[in-house]
């Protein structure tokens, strides 16, 4: 069923004169996992930034769950951001630290927050001081903090970057159940191998502009004939050049 959660048209942002993003037209379906891919510098940030109205675009429109993002308020009732470098408190408890971002929300998220850190294997750390915690750890609590208010849409940067193979596992094995739970996730990393595995959809960025877009299986046969590329050459055709 065609049912977008994330619409954009014409997304324009311009800092000091230099294009970032340049007219970006967009349309996510509810429950897909939308890789999005670029060098630096390419506009991934800023696109994840508009979307989750922390930067105002230059021009066009966008919405999340049929509401503009000119609505900030509205917004983010509908969406869930982890960052690369998510904000935790870390002299305070897992608990502690969702209880009181779940006060700022003025909302009663107990149970939901009983419900996630089950769900995340949390519970007997839960009252153990964040500053104890293993990286792994602490992106759990984020992805915690990101998903209890339950959002339409899930934002993430670089969820596995700085984790060890298990921790980047279990992460990615989360991703897959948001997902399949239709919730709508946003992802957006450097590590080609995590998109592929995970994502329904995939957008390339290159100087701002979507150069790319469709399902892992449509860009690898429009690159590789045969079908028997990776994504790895999707990214090196339309860019000119590997990630860095």
């Amino acid at each position: 069923m065609d049912d977008p959660v994330i619409e954009t048209e014409g997304l324009r942002k311009v800092y000091d004169g230099t294009v970032a993003v340049e007219g970006l037209d967009l349309r996510v379906e509810r429950g897909t996992v939308f890789g999005l891919l670029g060098p630096n510098g390419a506009g991934k940030t800023t696109t994840m930034g508009m979307l989750t109205t922390l930067t105002t675009p230059t021009a066009g429109t966008a919405a999340i769950a049929g509401t503009p993002i000119d609505d900030r308020s509205a917004v983010v009732e509908h969406i869930g951001y982890l960052p690369e470098s998510p904000p935790l408190y870390e002299e305070l408890t897992a608990r502690e630290q969702l209880a009181y971002v779940a006060g700022l929300r003025e909302a009663d998220l107990d149970d939901r927050i009983a419900e996630l850190l089950d769900r995340f294997d949390l519970v007997d750390a839960a009252d153990d001081r964040i500053e104890t915690y293993s990286k792994g750890m602490a992106q759990k609590t984020s992805l915690i903090q990101a998903l209890m208010h339950d959002p339409d849409v899930l934002f993430l940067d670089e969820p596995t970057s700085g984790l060890d193979p298990r921790a980047a596992r279990a992460v990615r094995e989360v991703i897959g159940e948001i997902a399949d739970a239709e919730t709508t996730v946003v992802l957006s990393t450097h590590i080609l191998s995590v998109v592929e595995e995970l994502a329904d959809r995939v957008g390339v960025l290159y100087d701002g502009e979507l150069v790319a877009d469709g399902s892992p299986a449509e860009l690898i046969a429009r690159v590789e004939g045969d079908g028997a590329g990776t994504l790895e050459d999707v990214f090196l055709e339309v860019t000119g050049g590997p990630d860095r």
